[in-house]
C-alpha cells in the first residue's frame, strides 16, 4: 500500500512516500540520506505526545540517534521569536551543512522549520513527516517555508526543498474530525483547480476517507500530491502556474489575517474551503462559469461538514472594506493589484489580476448571511 510521487527537480529532486507505517519505516528510508547516522527533530507538544516514539524507535533500528525539540502548537508559533528559538537550538546542538533537520508535524512545523533549515548556515537539508492531513497533501510538498508577520501570512520565508517527505497516512487516524476536515479543504481545492474527475472521486469517496478508508486516504493524498508536483515542476518559485495552487487562497488569506490566526476561530484549510466557494462565486459572478458550479462546490462541502461561508466563522469579522484592504497585504498582489484565482468550471482554474473590487464586495458581501451568490 506505499505509494511513491517523485517530484523531478533535477539536483534538488526527492520522493514524497506516501502509506501507513511509514514512521516506524523512518530509518531505513532516511538513513541513505545521511553522512552521519544523527538527526535534529523538531516537532509540536501535541504531535510529540502521540507520536515521537514511534519515529524515535523507526530512526533507532537503523542506528540513528536524535536531538529533539517541541514547541507549542498552533499557527501562532510561526513567528520571529520561534523561528530565532529553533536556529539557536540548531547551533546550540552543532547541526553541520552536511546534517539532516526533521520537520515533524503539521504545516505549522513543516513552514516553520524548513525556512530555519534554509537560513542555517546559508541552507542545510531537510526531511517533512507531515502529520496533518493538509500538511501531507499540500504544505510539506514544493519547497515553500516561512513564518508570518504582523501584515499578513507567510510574508517572510524562502523556497527550500526538502529531501524527503514521508505521509504516514496511519497518524491522520489519530486527528480530531475538524483537523482532518481542515485538511480536506486543500484536497478538494486540488480537485476544482485541475482535475474534474478528482472532484467527481471526492464527492462519492470523500466521505468514506474521512471516516478512516485506508485505501481512500492513499489515494487522495497521493493524487494531490501527484497534482502539486507536476505544477511545481512547471513553476517552482510561482512565476506562472504555480499560482494556480492559491485557488481560495487571497480569500483565506484576508480571513485568518482578521481573525488574527486564532485557530480557535479558523483552521488555515477552513479557511481554504470558504475561499474556493467564494472563489468560485466571484467566477460566477463574473460570468465565467454557470451557477451550477458554485452551487456543486457548496453542496460538496456542506455534505463534508465543512464552513462555506464567513457567517460559519465565530465571532464577529471586519467589514467588507476591511477584508478588502487585508487582500492587498497578499503576497499575490502585483504592480498593486489583487490576483485571483478564478474558474471556467470545477476543474478549470486559471489566474486574473483584473478582477472589479465591486464583484469582489458583491460575493463577500452575500457570504456574510448565506452564501447564496446574488444576481
Amino acid at each position: 500500500m506505499i505509494e511513491t510521487v517523485h517530484v523531478g527537480l533535477g539536483a534538488r529532486a526527492y520522493d514524497v512516500v506516501v502509506g501507513p507505517g511509514l514512521l516506524a519505516q523512518a530509518g531505513a528510508r532516511i538513513a541513505p540520506l545521511l553522512r552521519r547516522p544523527r538527526v535534529a527533530v523538531v516537532s509540536d507538544e501535541t504531535v510529540a505526545a502521540l507520536h515521537w516514539e514511534t519515529l524515535r524507535n523507526g530512526l533507532e533500528k537503523k542506528g540513528i540517534s536524535a536531538v529533539f525539540l517541541t514547541l507549542p502548537p498552533g499557527e501562532a508559533t510561526k513567528s520571529w521569536p520561534r523561528l530565532e528559538q529553533v536556529v539557536e537550538w540548531l547551533l546550540e546542538e552543532k547541526i553541520e551543512r552536511g546534517d539532516m533537520v526533521v520537520a515533524f508535524g503539521g504545516g505549522v512545523i513543516g513552514d516553520l522549520v524548513g525556512f530555519a533549515a534554509s537560513i542555517l548556515r546559508r541552507g542545510v537539508r531537510f526531511v517533512q513527516v507531515p502529520t496533518s492531513l493538509l500538511a501531507q497533501v499540500d504544505s510539506s510538498v514544493g519547497g515553500k517555508t516561512g513564518i508570518n508577520a504582523p501584515q499578513g501570512k507567510n510574508l517572510i520565508g524562502a523556497f527550500h526543498q526538502p529531501s524527503l517527505v514521508l505521509a504516514d497516512t496511519e497518524v491522520l487516524g489519530t486527528l480530531s474530525e475538524r483537523d482532518y476536515l481542515a485538511g480536506y479543504g486543500e484536497v478538494v481545492k486540488y480537485g476544482l483547480l485541475g482535475d474534474r474527475d478528482f472532484f467527481q472521486w471526492l464527492e462519492g469517496h470523500g466521505s468514506c476517507a474521512a471516516k478512516g478508508d485506508m485505501a481512500a486516504r492513499i489515494h487522495l493524498v497521493k493524487r494531490s500530491v501527484e497534482m502539486k508536483a507536476e505544477i511545481v515542476v512547471r513553476d517552482e518559485t510561482e512565476q506562472g502556474d504555480r499560482a494556480l495552487l492559491n485557488l481560495g487562497h487571497t480569500f483565506c488569506h484576508a480571513l485568518e489575517s482578521a481573525t488574527h490566526y486564532d485557530g480557535m476561530r479558523l483552521l488555515h484549510g477552513e479557511g481554504v474551503a470558504i475561499g474556493c466557494a467564494l472563489a468560485f462565486a466571484l467566477s460566477a459572478r463574473l460570468g465565467l462559469c454557470s451557477q451550477e458550479e458554485p452551487s456543486r462546490v457548496r453542496a460538496h462541502l456542506r455534505d463534508m461538514k465543512m464552513k462555506v461561508d464567513l457567517s460559519d466563522i465565530e465571532g464577529e469579522l471586519p467589514d467588507t472594506d476591511r477584508l478588502i484592504d487585508l487582500m492587498g497585504q497578499d503576497k499575490k498582489v502585483v504592480d498593486g493589484k489583487l490576483r485571483f484565482v478564478l474558474a471556467r468550471g470545477v476543474g478549470a482554474a486559471f489566474v486574473a489580476s483584473d478582477v472589479p473590487t465591486e464583484a469582489v464586495r458583491a460575493v463577500l458581501d452575500a457570504a456574510r448571511w448565506d452564501g447564496a451568490p446574488k444576481s
